[in-house]
């Protein structure tokens, strides 16, 4: 057995790769291996032999396989040092040039909105995305032969068979946060609704899911002249203008009455939009006085308070400020159009320093 055990030894030493390797196993301990068959013999042995010849059969067969495995990690080790070699990179070459990152247009007119409201007092109000139909059309007196509620403008959640939960939906818009902020903090209450929402459209103006902001200001005294003057205050701030005026169109919302659209006088001068100016006028969203119904759907006395509520998307004025063609771009995930409409990371929008810079 000393003989066989050099043998093998010496030929795991010499092997050049893990197939050679794997060969010599098949020989030395394979189920018809010189080792494997040498302890078949132990059968036809005596009980004394077998007590001598077995523990150094075993002892061979475990010398054998730690052999094999010891060379195979060493051939490993030494494939992984050739590989190491081939790839190596010289780390002391000049780095990439750092880029910094852009901020996308719709988180800077979001940003800017915010901090226009907040100049006026209004607090930024969140809430879920997915809603039950309650939150986002009867608690603001949408009722159910709504067209905005059919399957064909409306995303509704998936509901098992026998399901008799109130049905989810992709809220429509940010509305249900007002439902939801007027139910936790009451009146008075002054807060803007950024976010998204969800409508099943697609074209160069519209995408299935886009940006809006709602406004809503609750008090005893408040009037559709505040309401103006809100508006024309954010419209002028917000286009970086002295001026913007601001009209009203009478208009039927479920969740408002009086209803109206807001129109921005402006002009267009070789296809360019300037705001304030001209005899143009350019629809911005809707707005009116919050109805009694929704105040008392979200436990504010319509007897006691009174307020008016505005909507506006976000995308759209991106647009128009900054002169972008196509809705769909905002979604593309192009780094090239990015970078040439992004703004800086380290600006954060204010009245006083510039919104936009």
């Amino acid at each position: 057995m000393d003989d066989l055990r050099d043998k093998y030894i010496q030929l795991i030493s010499d092997a050049g790769d893990e197939a050679a390797l794997e060969a010599l196993r098949v020989q030395a301990v394979g189920k018809k291996g010189e080792i494997s068959l040498k302890m078949r013999e132990l059968g036809k042995m005596t009980a004394e032999e077998r007590q001598v010849m077995g523990p150094k059969l075993n002892a061979l067969k475990d010398e054998i396989n730690s052999a094999l495995a010891a060379r195979k990690a060493s051939l490993a080790d030494a494939a992984l040092e050739e590989r190491l070699k081939g790839e190596w990179l010289d780390v002391t070459l000049p780095a990439r040039p750092r880029r910094a990152g852009m901020i996308h247009p719709i988180s800077q007119v979001r940003e800017e909105i915010s901090a226009i409201f907040a100049e006026m007092g209004f607090a930024v109000a969140e809430g879920p995305q997915i809603d039950n139909d309650w939150y986002n059309f009867d608690a603001l007196n949408i009722p159910g032969h709504h067209p905005a509620r059919a399957e064909m403008d409306t995303f509704y959640m998936h509901r098992d068979e026998g399901d008799d939960r109130p049905p989810h939906v992709l809220r429509t818009h940010t509305s249900p946060v007002q439902i939801r902020s007027m139910e936790k903090q009451g009146a008075p209450i002054r807060i803007i609704a950024p976010g998204r929402v969800y409508r099943a459209d697609y074209d160069q103006t519209h995408t299935p899911m886009f940006h809006q902001i709602e406004g809503l200001a609750i008090d005893r005294d408040i009037s559709m002249a505040n309401l103006k003057w809100c508006l024309e205050e954010f419209a002028a701030a917000f286009f970086e203008v002295d001026e913007v005026e601001v009209r009203f169109r009478a208009s039927h919302f479920p969740f408002t009455e009086p209803s109206a659209e807001i129109d921005f006088r402006c002009s267009w001068v070789g296809g360019q939009l300037r705001l304030g100016e001209g005899d143009d006028w350019l629809e911005a969203g809707g707005c009116g006085m919050v109805h009694p119904k929704v105040l008392q759907n979200s436990g504010v006395d319509p007897e006691e308070w009174q307020g008016f509520a505005f909507g506006l998307g976000i995308d759209r004025l991106a647009m128009l400020k900054y002169g972008i063609p196509d809705l769909r771009a905002f979604f593309d995930s192009d780094l090239r159009w990015l970078r040439h409409y992004g703004f800086s990371a380290l600006e954060q929008p204010t009245l006083h320093g510039g919104l936009s810079r």
